[in-house]
């Protein structure tokens, strides 16, 4: 059986509080996109107890981490502990870069669950999956109900948002360089906003650019101009809204009518209607 784990984007990002655990709490707009990697799984019948239960293959771009880290091999131990899943083959072509703010692991492991539950009939509802996909991660209940949604806390408390994108044309930069998201929260430096992000997608797009920020932009930013460039870039090519994803580094623009960007050379990059 065969999905495809998409990518998003976040519109906004607040860093609002840093918790006694060492974790922050953040405002944002999560919003997917159709930058996908592509993943398959089928039931291993031809297991033997000399063999690991599960067998993982990865191509297309790179991931660091053995595959027992993976968030798909860690998806499908999660709900065999509870439903007893016979063994599988996972096949995982990645499209996504890593390191680029786009959530593209958080999404592999979201879809894992996903394609399991419809792969070997276990009726689990969307509610119980985001509560299994919690435990991968803060983002990935996200990609279970894969909708635009407003997100607080860690990231794992969310709200339907509206589909403030759609006759947008995107396009979403990943410069050579990827950014530690451990690295990116350590510099962070978190701030209550005067305006919420429900609040300032209501204002006209030409006016986000003002008011909708990235707080992981204020130290990224001066630390990796290649990044500040290309956002500088898309708005000189005419992009009503720009913005890093997440902790970085991928870019993307926002604009009224499809373009094709004279300046990109080597970077990875995506273009969409949403």
């Amino acid at each position: 059986m065969l999905n495809f784990p998409n990518a998003k984007i976040n519109l906004g990002l607040f860093i609002t509080s840093r918790l006694q655990d060492g974790y922050h709490t953040l405002e944002t707009l999560f919003y997917p996109t159709n930058w996908c990697d592509i993943l398959e799984i089928t039931e291993n019948k031809n297991y033997s107890k000399s063999q690991p239960e599960d067998s993982f293959h990865i191509s297309g771009l790179s991931v660091d981490g053995p595959t027992n880290q993976n968030l798909c091999s860690k998806a499908y131990h999660l709900l065999k502990e509870k439903f007893n899943l016979p063994p599988i083959h996972i096949f995982l072509h990645k499209q996504i870069p890593t390191g680029a703010g786009l959530g593209g692991g958080s999404s592999d492991g979201a879809h894992t669950l996903l394609l399991l539950n419809n792969l070997f009939g276990l009726n689990i509802s969307h509610e119980i999956l985001s509560e299994y996909a919690l435990k991968l991660g803060s983002d990935c209940p996200f990609f279970i109900s894969n909708k635009p949604s407003f997100a607080f806390s860690k990231g794992e408390i969310l709200k339907p948002a509206p589909a403030v994108l759609k006759g947008s044309f995107l396009v979403v930069i990943k410069p050579s360089i990827s950014i530690s998201t451990a690295m990116a929260y350590s510099q962070v430096k978190p701030e209550i906003p005067e305006t919420s992000i429900a609040e300032i997608l209501e204002m006209p797009k030409e006016q986000w650019r003002y008011f909708l920020k990235n707080d992981f932009e204020k130290t990224i930013l001066p630390q990796f101009p290649q990044i500040e460039k290309l956002k500088t870039n898309l708005y000189e090519a005419g992009a009503y809204y720009a913005s890093m994803s997440g902790s970085g580094s991928a870019v993307f623009g926002l604009f009224y009518d499809e373009v094709k960007l004279s300046f990109l050379k080597d970077e990875q990059h995506y273009s969409t209607w949403l």
